[in-house]
């Protein structure tokens, strides 16, 4: 493992804004802090935003200095990446910022129902493999999840480089009957890229340095739906 990274593991613990139990001490069993965010962690009852598969924290950090009113939690199972995150929020003393070391499998197990307003996923492997697809986190099997946890009509927002899984995301959400609010398979082609869709991710950057075109659709949970897999891949 390359110094660089022990390091910043070992710098991890010491950052009060990031949580990071063990596998075993959340696997289908409640961490202390579920339900229990605004009153003990933030101190507040602002509305908890998460990020997803969070990478490096970019839209984590730049939405909490966007809304200093609401409070936004990363959530990445690479600790390296969050590590950046993390740091940030603690030397600039963000206290809407926190992040979480899990696996996203893992969420329900650190947030209480109606406890999340939105949600935003940037980036995720797109698992392009139809045998994959249940592990798509905008599959029926995670949202399903995001139900248990998330406010009636949360939003949510998936932004890839990836077509296919735009693609699958939108047919789902048609199949179910969801709310759609906007969806382009060229964002900053659309003319609807404001400061908050111009947030830019490490990967985004890459991405688009080789003229490859990011989507972006926003949606809302019904968390009175049973919610299936689109018929067409």
């Amino acid at each position: 493992m390359a110094k660089n990274k022990l390091q910043k593991f070992a710098e991890n613990e010491t950052f009060s804004n990031l949580l990071q139990p063990t596998n075993e001490e959340v696997w289908r069993k409640n961490h202390p802090i579920k339900g229990q965010w605004n009153s003990t962690f933030f101190k507040n009852s602002n509305p908890i935003v998460l990020e997803l598969g969070c990478g490096k924290g970019e839209y984590t950090i730049n939405l909490s200095k966007m809304y200093p009113n609401k409070n936004f939690i990363g959530v990445d199972i690479k600790g390296a990446r969050l590590w950046k995150g993390a740091k940030e929020a603690s030397e600039n003393s963000m206290p809407n910022v926190a992040f979480v070391r899990t696996h996203i499998e893992n969420i329900a197990s650190f947030f209480a129902k109606d406890e999340v307003s939105e949600i935003w996923i940037t980036f995720p492997d797109p698992q392009p493999r139809v045998s994959k697809a249940r592990k798509r986190l905008t599959s029926s099997r995670f949202l399903s999840r995001y139900q248990q946890l998330a406010k009636q009509n949360a939003i949510v927002h998936l932004k890839t480089d990836s077509q296919q899984l735009h693609e699958y995301t939108k047919a789902l959400v048609q199949q179910n009957g969801l709310k759609l609010h906007i969806c382009t398979n060229n964002l900053y082609g659309s003319g609807i890229a404001d400061d908050i869709l111009s947030i830019r991710t490490f990967y985004e950057s890459m991405f688009l340095e080789q003229g490859m075109p990011i989507t972006y659709i926003k949606f809302e949970l019904d968390n009175q739906k049973v919610l299936n897999e689109p018929e067409l891949e």
